[in-house]
C-alpha cells in the first residue's frame, strides 16, 4: 500500500507501469535502453479513493486523463528507470494530495470607500487624457 494521506492509501496493483524509449537526457544510450516510464492510474475503477476526490482528479487531471478515467503520467526527466518510476509515482501522489485537500470558501467583501475613489479617480484622468488626443474641428466661417 502506498500512503498519500492519512486517510487515502493506493494499493499497488492499481498502479501500472510500462518502460518506454526516452528523448531525454542519456547520450547514445536513450537509443537503447527504455528509461521513461508511462504510469497508468485507473481513476474511475480505483476502490482506494472517496468519490469526491476521485471527481476532483478527474477535473485536476485535464487531458492526462483518457476518455476511460485512465490517468497517464510519463516521466523522463532523469537518466535511470528507478528515478523516473519515483518521479512518476511522486507526481501521482502530489495530484491525488491537491484533489484531496478542501478548497477554502471565498467570502464576498466589498471594495473599501477609498479603493472605490482611487478607481474613479483614475478614470477620470484617463478620460481627460483621451479628450486631449482628438482633434479640435477647424471652422469653415473664418
Amino acid at each position: 500500500m502506498i500512503k498519500v494521506t492519512p486517510s487515502i492509501s493506493i494499493d499497488e496493483n492499481e498502479i501500472h507501469e510500462e518502460f518506454i524509449r526516452s528523448s531525454g537526457p542519456g547520450g547514445q544510450n536513450v537509443n537503447k535502453v527504455a528509461t521513461a516510464v508511462q504510469l497508468r492510474f485507473d481513476v474511475l475503477k480505483s476502490t482506494s479513493l472517496p468519490k469526491k476526490v476521485r471527481d476532483r482528479l478527474k477535473h485536476l487531471a485535464g487531458n492526462r486523463m483518457t476518455g476511460e478515467g485512465v490517468l497517464i503520467i510519463v516521466a523522463r526527466r532523469y537518466r535511470t528507470r528507478e528515478q523516473n518510476r519515483r518521479d512518476a509515482l511522486n507526481r501521482l501522489i502530489k495530484l491525488i494530495r491537491v484533489a484531496s485537500s478542501k478548497r477554502k470558501t471565498r467570502h464576498k467583501t466589498k471594495p473599501t470607500k477609498e479603493s472605490i475613489r482611487k478607481r474613479l479617480e483614475s478614470k477620470r484622468y484617463r478620460a481627460k487624457t483621451k479628450i486631449m488626443r482628438t482633434k479640435i474641428p477647424l471652422d469653415e466661417d473664418n
